[in-house]
């Protein structure tokens, strides 16, 4: 899809008319097509496109059409997106713009009560960098009568310098981390966290202290949380469990300022209490992410999918796989457009889990609705999801005897993520991947007593204690206990549980 079609897609039909009237505001000659190419593209009408402009000599003139027409766009969305933000940063923002206005027409008492305003909801909010522009314009007329304290301007201003340096630091350790993360998720790079993050804090002089806000703890759990799902671990990144716990402790209530961060937080330790199997944990996390959530229809929105996925997998590891599933289905149809395709993808995903370990033949029909491509997964989602996925097309096909295409699924694996798992010590997953096609190509093996020892000593290794890990051993050893999976599952997550 190219950029234009991506910026109309974001556009609901009441966008489209509002767009389709500041348009007709702008257009001054009766002839510009900019109207009928919003049209066109709005209903993939491609052979009308070429109709635009009849000559190929007119290519240009295209190409220049859909320039404008983008550029016009990105104004309305910026516009449309200043007048109906309703947030306390965007109405520091426009005080900041009426006290420039202001002070450039010599309005000078109103100016400064409209910048001081500004600055209290800068503070508020730690927006450093909005409180670096309006201390700039209050100190560039300063020496207007009536205005305050020249020294103790210039001393504010010095200090959200040093803010401004110290976040900024931050986002550039943070930005780094998420790189790093990226070279794991797609060239299967091997690194220690804990080590990544010493040497990070110490490459970019990061105090203590500078950790100890609700924004950098959520960008430390982030990056934990990716890590420890990358190495299906969750073990790995107790210590930064036990960190934010102490410093949720010592907070202060906060205000709808950190909202966004707490919540956020609250959701890193549902999750990680889920993998660890601490399900009545992650259910009390998960009531306090809701308590915040409805607080502002914006993060309810935000974070809606991702709190039923979480809400849905305790319920299915707890022995409510109906519920679970009823309240995926219901998620999903109440799903908006605008919903973001990754926790969509993580629903559906998460259903045919939950119907092909009850023996369920309605996730055949699910699993057809993932129809983005291996490259898009890989991209999006990252590899292990992608071989998550791949792994239970396959089992999904062969327990509802399709055995030819779920071979046919198995090699095609083989072929493209053998050389990626070999690279990154995944040697576990091809010897999960043996012992399936083992079963496939002859079923009585489930009767061979050194068959069922290698896949019971799987449940041995400390990398196969999470429960997705688990969900897929006991695939197989449901085929020799004649028990539907999501029984076997359940008895191995209580007797998981217990061991640790």
């Amino acid at each position: 899809m190219d950029s234009l079609s991506e910026l109309i897609n974001l556009l609901n039909s009441t966008d489209i008319k509002l767009f389709k009237q500041f348009l007709q505001q702008k257009n001054k000659r009766l002839d510009v097509k900019n109207l009928q190419l919003l049209n066109l593209i709005k209903t993939d009408d491609i052979n009308g496109l070429s109709k635009l402009y009849n000559s190929k000599k007119n290519n240009d003139a295209y190409h220049a059409l859909r320039k404008r027409l983008q550029d016009n766009l990105l104004l309305f969305l910026s516009q449309k997106t200043f007048e109906n933000n309703n947030s306390d940063t965007y109405d520091a923002l426009r005080l900041v713009v009426v006290g420039r206005f202001l002070l450039e027409n010599e309005v000078v008492k109103i100016a400064f009560k409209c910048l001081d305003k500004a600055e209290r909801l800068a503070e508020h909010l730690e927006q450093f960098n909005l409180l670096n522009e309006l201390l700039l314009l209050k100190l560039q007329y300063a020496h207007l009568p009536g205005t305050e304290n020249f020294e103790a301007l210039t001393s504010r201003f010095l200090q959200n310098q040093s803010h401004m340096q110290r976040e900024a630091k931050l986002n550039m350790a943070y930005a780094f981390l998420r790189q790093e993360l990226q070279e794991i998720h797609l060239k299967g790079k091997i690194v220690n966290l804990t080590a990544l993050m010493i040497m990070t804090i110490r490459k970019y002089k990061i105090s203590v202290q500078d950790l100890m806000t609700y924004k950098s703890i959520y960008q430390i759990l982030f990056i934990a949380n990716e890590y420890a799902a990358i190495q299906q671990n969750y073990g790995l990144i107790e210590r930064y469990i036990k960190r934010t716990d102490q410093f949720m402790q010592n907070q202060p209530h906060k205000t709808q300022a950190y909202l966004f961060y707490h919540i956020s937080i609250l959701y890193f330790l549902a999750n990680f209490h889920l993998r660890r199997k601490n399900f009545a944990v992650s259910v009390s996390y998960l009531k306090e992410m809701m308590d915040l959530m409805v607080m502002d229809n914006r993060y309810y929105a935000l974070f809606y999918l991702r709190y039923q996925l979480l809400a849905a997998l305790n319920l299915f590891f707890t022995g409510f796989a109906n519920d679970a599933i009823m309240l995926l289905q219901e998620s999903l149809s109440n799903t908006k457009h605008k919903a973001k395709p990754e926790d969509v993808e993580d629903l559906q995903i998460s259903i045919i889990m939950f119907l092909a370990l009850c023996n369920d033949r309605r996730g055949l029909k699910q699993l057809t609705l993932l129809t983005r491509t291996d490259a898009w997964y890989e991209k999006k989602m990252g590899m292990l999801w992608t071989i998550r996925k791949n792994l239970m097309e396959i089992l999904v096909q062969a327990q509802f005897s399709n055995i030819e295409l779920a071979m046919s699924r198995l090699n095609s694996f083989r072929r493209r993520y053998k050389k990626y798992l070999l690279k990154t010590s995944e040697e576990r997953v091809l010897l999960y991947l043996k012992m399936v096609e083992r079963y496939l190509l002859k079923p009585d093996v489930i009767f061979d007593p050194a068959y069922r020892k290698t896949v019971l000593n799987l449940l041995d290794e400390a990398g196969n204690n999470d429960i997705f890990t688990l969900s897929f051993i006991a695939w197989l050893i449901a085929h020799w206990e004649k028990k539907i999976a999501y029984k076997v599952v359940l008895t191995l997550v209580q007797d998981n549980n217990q061991v640790q």
